[in-house]
């Protein structure tokens, strides 16, 4: 229990800094800074393979399917890369709904701290949750299995290109139930005009994200389990992944037209764990193949953007 006391403690320390310090001032991120922080957490990171190899030696952390230390490192990597990859498809939808409700850049990080606060917590519930259904019951990985492949498809399928915040449904019960400004006032999510209390666009697009980010998550945490039901490199990979999202957003936002190939490499990992939980209990693949089949898949969407021209309409 102290393991996961101190890793919450640990993240707790980081959001601290991030905005106590890092950014107490608020100001426009730039391409440089945000490439400085997403290597920052990129290498945390990885760097925290080392902590799992340790915790997993000394036994300091529950194994119930007898992980060994190796075995524990590939599939925390594996998971963190999973969690990375599908992160790529939430930033796409952060761009649209910061654009859809014209937040300025310099209260963007704002509202993607406070984002990611609030994912850290259903997340964290969303995978005892999912891991205490898979250790429960053994059946239900298909039902992931099944889950993921048919998400594959969706998104194989769908264009992107006509999502609209505006006329979404949490944006239409939001104005049912609180009055709604389109003033921007500052960094505030509420103002007060003429004796009313009022949303601004910053609190609405706060909580587009935020219950975005748990349609994602129902994707990437079964993707997840694919890979381990071990509840800590579980949550571990998923929520390191999900502290450098803010820095990638400003990183990779504004090349996100450049990759448009990188929708097919997602397409794939999903279907490769949507595959590998139907066939679970008949073949069980080596770590380093899932760790290979997702790092060629990114690297293949990316190459393949960069080098294949695209043609004019």
């Amino acid at each position: 229990m102290w393991v996961w006391i101190l890793f919450i403690t640990l993240v707790i320390i980081f959001l601290a800094l991030d905005l106590g310090v890092f950014h107490k001032k608020e100001h426009i991120i730039k391409s440089k800074e945000a490439g400085i922080w997403t290597a920052i957490w990129v290498t945390v990171a990885f760097s925290f393979s080392g902590i799992i190899y340790w915790l997993f030696s000394s036994g300091l952390v529950e194994n119930p399917t007898g992980l060994t230390p190796n075995k524990a490192v590939l599939k925390y990597i594996t998971g963190y890369l999973i969690e990375l990859s599908l992160s790529i498809d939430n930033i796409f939808v952060i761009a649209v709904i910061f654009q859809a409700f014209k937040i300025p850049p310099i209260y963007q990080h704002r509202v993607l701290f406070w984002g990611i606060l609030g994912a850290i917590v259903f997340r964290g519930l969303m995978i005892l949750f999912g891991v205490a259904l898979i250790t429960k019951f053994d059946w239900i990985i298909y039902v992931f299995g099944v889950f993921l492949l048919y998400t594959a498809f969706k998104m194989l399928k769908s264009d992107d290109s006509h999502f609209d915040p505006k006329n979404s449904w949490v944006f239409l019960q939001i104005k049912k139930i609180y009055p709604i400004t389109g003033t921007i006032k500052d960094n505030h999510f509420f103002v007060k005009r003429m004796g009313i209390t009022a949303a601004t666009p910053l609190f609405v697009a706060l909580i587009i994200i935020e219950l975005t980010d748990v349609l994602f998550a129902l994707d990437s945490i079964p993707a997840i389990l694919a890979i381990t039901a071990n509840p800590f490199i579980v949550f571990s990979s998923n929520i390191l992944a999900i502290l450098g999202l803010r820095s990638m957003y400003f990183l990779i936002s504004r090349m996100l037209a450049k990759f448009r190939f990188i929708n097919y490499s997602l397409v794939v990992i999903l279907a490769f764990v949507g595959l590998k939980m139907l066939f679970a209990h008949q073949v069980e693949l080596p770590e380093w193949v899932s760790l290979t089949v997702i790092s060629v898949s990114l690297i293949a969407g990316m190459v393949a953007s960069l080098v294949i021209p695209e043609q004019s309409e």
